[in-house]
């Protein structure tokens, strides 16, 4: 069932990507812009140069972001990027204006200011760290307040950068949005090169960080360096924000880090799976983000890769095997009904219990000789009539019910099977409430109710060793009594 699922889910994901990119296709092609359904066929078809440039490396960094990320999300320091990414601006501004003083004219070299940003980056994520550990300062007060002071502190720097003769053409800017178009195959080599070292780390140090996130006491105690492992993963995480702050822009790469890692919980349980997952949907985040780019030119790239994560998230949050809404809503409704029939079942037993007398347990067969209506269902249990025509359609569907020549309903052998084991159930349970519990009898039917169903096999062989000896095979019901009905006495109690 499981595998199923997961088999439906992808196939439901893939012809949801296959939809979108149909409808664009089906826009471009009929769309009043000659333009922009020539530069979409090209980008769809990889043609131009800078296309398959650009495309490398966002599919590149969404693989990145997703694996790190979902360290990150497991740790819960998720938000370390978002301080990351603001620490970095600042960074950029000192290495062009130290730069340019020192080496006039090599202030826009983008090595030399990935490098300023790496290292105000992690002097941010270090002064968070000093931060928390002054007691009377909470985690999320002290990421704002370093992620508003950097962030400041840069633009700051960039309104003096913009006022000397050479500001105007260093296009720092362009890194508070992004600027994918602008990518050159040395700024992909890059990307790719910064990318395969944090994914090769990710794999090789699996298991320790593995460790970390799920108990790092555990880690500890074990002997792993806890500490070093957390500043591998805020050097993996910096790396990743540096890296996309030229395609998507310091304000947006944040999200390339925490959407894909968020929606491949959808998909499993288990983290190496998850990993793969989340690096698989930061790609083809990008992927997206840039042919919907290519199709509408005038639309940022970075804006629209982080949408196109969205749109992944949206479609892993429902059809996800793993807690996806229809799924979810499948399985309970499933459940709903299933629930509903027990007691339907068990009502047409207790409608009927007086034909035998007490501790006489009746065949399967002879609960088919009693015949009732949907009304007299609705009396007795106050269900809608939509609820009791639902219920009767499905325990006719299932083979429990069946409806008879006079216009009522009738149980089938196997349904007066159920009917017996739903009704020994529920007794049992509301039997154990009322002498260990001591709820009073006309209390326990609705609490009986809400937890009869979820009570393992185990538990029912529980109960019927804590009431050994002191019940019949089916036994009475304890709310409605019956003149004939026995005692109950439990083990070493008073009646």
């Amino acid at each position: 069932m499981r595998g199923r699922r997961r088999i439906l889910s992808v196939v439901g994901t893939l012809a949801t990507v296959l939809l979108l990119m149909t409808g664009a296709t089906f826009a471009a092609e009929t769309g009043p812009g000659s333009v922009a359904n020539s530069d979409f066929w090209r980008a769809l078809t990889l043609r131009d140069y800078n296309t398959r440039v650009v495309l490398a490396g966002t599919c590149l960094l969404g693989l990145a972001g997703g694996v790190v990320g979902t360290f990150m999300l497991l740790r819960k320091r998720s938000l370390e990027a978002d301080v990351a990414s603001h620490a970095a601006f600042p960074g950029i501004g000192l290495a062009f204006l130290l730069t340019e003083a020192f080496r006039p004219g090599l202030g826009k070299s983008l090595p030399i200011l990935l490098a300023g940003a790496f290292a105000t980056a992690l002097l941010g994520i270090g002064c968070t760290h000093l931060l928390t550990r002054i007691r009377r300062i909470r985690e999320d007060a002290a990421l704002g307040m370093v992620l508003g002071v950097f962030f400041g502190a840069g633009v700051v720097l960039l309104t003096i950068i913009q006022g000397l003769p050479s500001g105007h053409q260093a296009g720092l800017s362009d890194f508070v949005f992004g600027k994918a178009a602008a990518l050159v195959a040395s700024d992909m080599q890059v990307l790719a090169g910064c990318a395969v070292v944090v994914v090769v780390l990710c794999g090789v140090s699996f298991k320790a960080l593995t460790l970390l996130c799920f108990d790092r006491e555990f880690a500890e105690v074990q002997g792993w360096p806890v500490r070093g492992l957390d500043w591998l993963l805020t050097l993996l995480i910096v790396s990743v924000t540096v890296i996309g702050m030229q395609s998507v822009g310091l304000l947006l790469v944040v999200a390339l880090t925490i959407i894909p890692s968020a929606a491949s919980r959808f998909w499993s349980d288990r983290l190496p799976v998850m990993v793969a997952v989340a690096g698989g949907l930061g790609a083809l985040s990008g992927l997206l983000g840039v042919l919907v780019s290519a199709a509408a030119p005038r639309l940022a790239a970075g804006a629209v890769i982080v949408l196109s994560a969205t749109a992944v998230f949206g479609v892993s949050l429902l059809l996800g095997p793993r807690g996806g809404a229809v799924w979810e809503w499948l399985r309970r409704r499933s459940v709903r009904v299933r629930v509903g029939l027990l007691d339907l079942l068990r009502t047409s037993y207790e409608l009927q219990e007086r034909r035998w007398s007490a501790g006489e347990v009746p065949r399967a067969a002879e609960l088919s000789d009693f015949s009732f209506t949907a009304d007299l269902l609705r009396q007795v249990r106050s269900w809608s009539p939509a609820r009791v025509a639902s219920l009767l359609h499905y325990g006719i569907l299932v083979g429990v019910i069946r409806p008879d020549s006079a216009g009522g309903y009738r149980l089938t052998e196997e349904g007066g099977r159920q009917a017996l084991e739903a009704v020994r159930q529920h007794r049992l349970w509301e039997l154990y409430l009322i002498h260990y519990a001591e709820l009073p009898p006309l209390h326990v039917d609705s609490s009986a109710d809400l937890t009869e169903h979820a009570l393992h096999p185990q538990q029912i062989e529980q109960l019927e060793r804590l009431l050994s000896g002191t019940i019949p095979p089916l036994p009475p019901n304890p709310h409605a009594p019956i003149d004939h009905a026995p005692a109950i006495v439990p083990p070493g109690g008073v009646a």
